[in-house]
């Protein structure tokens, strides 16, 4: 394996590491800025009729995100869980993004990243983000800052903004020339197998696979660069 040009990141676990998901905190957040609300509906109502409206689309299963693979942008879905129920936001859809997200999963950096990314700035290896994600590019890119404020990120791609999601190849093609690069001149670093190992190594680029903040149950993969912690790959990367 040669050392890459580039690395390409996924956001969720593995650059951040986010509190377990509470949408109703999230809700709460936002209905504080309604300025109407019709049948006086709480958050955890609005919740619900959330939560069914993602079950009958199939979205956010762990086990079957793999198989989604068009991405429904926020400023779509809250726009019609709202209005649908007789709500209306003083918020942009891209302030809603923010409230919520802050409120029902804030996130912080994954242990050791800071200094993972310091050492590839200081090697010469370039980085951007691919993030499968619903949030807006602007929402995603001010929690990145916020939370990694010294990265010297390329791009951060959230495919809210370009319709495909990975595993599909198109949005790693795109990223690839985004960054003007080969397949194979690129790692990609992600937690879930089949979004971001797979589609990553079916779009010819070099997978690793990391399990520091995984949130769900792996089995070793002979041909692919498993770590627990980002100081294993920076060791790695010197001895490349």
């Amino acid at each position: 394996m040669n050392k890459p040009k580039m690395i390409m990141f996924d956001y969720g676990q593995t650059l951040i590491k986010e509190e377990p998901f509470n949408g109703v905190k999230g809700t709460e957040a936002v209905l504080k800025y309604a300025v109407k609300n019709k049948y006086g509906k709480t958050a955890t109502e609005v919740q619900e009729y959330a939560n069914q409206l993602n079950k009958e689309m199939g979205r956010f299963d762990p086990y079957k995100r793999h198989l989604f693979q068009y991405e429904i942008p926020n400023h779509m879905f809250t726009k019609y869980l709202y209005e649908s129920q007789g709500i209306e936001i003083s918020l942009s859809s891209e302030e809603i993004d923010n409230v919520f997200w802050d409120a029902a999963a804030p996130g912080s950096p994954t242990k050791g990243i800071l200094e993972f990314l310091t050492f590839l700035k200081q090697v010469g290896i370039r980085t951007a983000v691919i993030s499968n994600i619903s949030y807006s590019g602007n929402a995603v890119n001010r929690r990145i800052n916020n939370c990694l404020p010294d990265n010297d990120f390329e791009f951060i791609l959230a495919t809210s903004e370009y319709l495909y999601r990975k595993p599909n190849k198109r949005i790693f093609d795109l990223a690839l020339e985004k960054a003007g690069l080969k397949p194979e001149e690129v790692w990609y670093i992600g937690d879930q197998y089949e979004c971001d190992i797979k589609g990553a190594k079916d779009a010819g680029m070099i997978p690793i696979w990391y399990i520091g903040a995984i949130d769900m149950e792996y089995e070793p993969v002979d041909d692919v660069l498993m770590i627990k912690e980002w100081k294993e790959l920076q060791e790695y990367i010197k001895r490349v």
